[in-house]
């Protein structure tokens, strides 16, 4: 009994912690020998940053089952926040290191960015459903003005980190060591007691405040926690640009964002991380078709997405399921021995 729950806590605990280490130690080993392709060395910085996205997402609209469509105005705060103290530290102080420069511009970021989450959390996360998601939508519209409007941001022409600008091979230690964080931190959260209390609020409300769970203040350090991670996925990936404006972090990124959380499924920390993926590489991968390609990447998200709502779909994922698979084999090997 004891070694079949062993199977099951590694398999659900640190297999997709596994299967995502396989994937990026092959990705850099391609690019570090030299051997990558300039597509996929471009987009790694990118993908990384868009996992941290999709899954501290996926953390409010999968596990609290609040709608948010201002996620993308968080990372753009901690970007031009973290960016612009990481110039400051490069310039004062032109003989400190990367190891120590970037993690603290990537907490000083997250750390803005959470205060802005709590800030626009704390009227907000009040309201429920559609009138929450036009409260973020339209915060995250105006933070894009106020930064956009900034001098020291850069204004309209953007802000310059040409300073600070650094290769996909200086920065992938770093995206490595923040997807791995956020996803394990957010697995252990999902588990916790806390976590419960955060899935009793998104199944029913009034049953979870009439067993003492203060619903606003779940609702808002989990809209913080996930604000504080975009922050520090937008420090890390302003370092990856020599120019950036606030224009990009729109509300269609946030919609961008929100599909990789639908299409992976809501609250499966594992389907965010391939949905990223996919939603990542796949228009790269269509870039030699031209006028085809946007064509073909919605044709295919449709296709992706009928068949994930299928109760056939379901039941070959839930077959080909790894945990499953995984003690299966442990099954067949135990009986074996027997």
């Amino acid at each position: 009994m004891m070694k079949k729950n062993k199977i099951r806590t590694l398999s659900s605990n640190t297999l997709t912690v596994i299967l995502l280490t396989i994937c990026y130690c092959i990705v850099a080993f391609q690019i570090y020998s030299g051997n990558a392709s300039r597509q996929l060395t471009n987009i790694m910085i990118s993908l990384s940053c868009h996992i941290v996205m999709a899954v501290s997402l996926n953390l409010v609209v999968g596990m609290l089952g609040e709608l948010s469509l201002g996620h993308a105005s968080f990372m753009s705060v901690g970007l031009f926040s973290g960016c612009l103290l990481s110039i400051f530290l490069n310039n004062t102080f032109p003989l400190l290191p990367l190891a120590i420069r970037l993690p603290i511009s990537m907490l000083f970021g997250g750390l803005i960015a959470s205060l802005f989450g709590f800030i626009v959390g704390l009227p907000a996360l009040r309201l429920d459903g559609d009138y929450l998601a036009i409260v973020t939508l339209a915060c995250g519209e105006i933070i894009k003005s106020i930064i956009t409007n900034l001098k020291i941001t850069g204004g309209a022409r953007g802000l310059d980190t040409s300073t600070i600008y650094l290769k996909t091979r200086s920065l992938l230690p770093y995206a490595f060591i923040l997807d791995f964080v956020t996803i394990i931190l957010i697995m252990h959260l999902k588990k916790s007691r806390y976590g419960r209390a955060i899935q009793a609020i998104r199944d029913n409300k009034i049953a979870a405040e009439s067993c003492g769970i203060d619903i606003i203040k779940h609702k808002l350090s989990v809209f913080v926690l996930a604000a504080f991670f975009a922050g520090a996925a937008g420090t890390l990936y302003g370092h990856n640009f020599a120019n950036i404006k606030a224009t990009t972090f729109d509300y269609n990124l946030s919609i961008e964002f929100l599909l990789i959380v639908v299409l992976g499924g809501m609250g499966s920390i594992r389907g965010s991380v391939i949905a990223a993926v996919i939603l990542k590489v796949l228009p790269e991968a269509l870039r030699g078709l031209d006028d085809y390609r946007m064509l073909i990447y919605s044709l295919m998200l449709i296709v992706i997405m009928l068949f994930n709502s299928s109760p056939m779909f379901d039941g070959i994922i839930r077959t080909l399921n790894p945990k499953r698979l995984l003690v299966n084999v442990f099954k067949r090997k135990s009986t074996e021995d027997t």
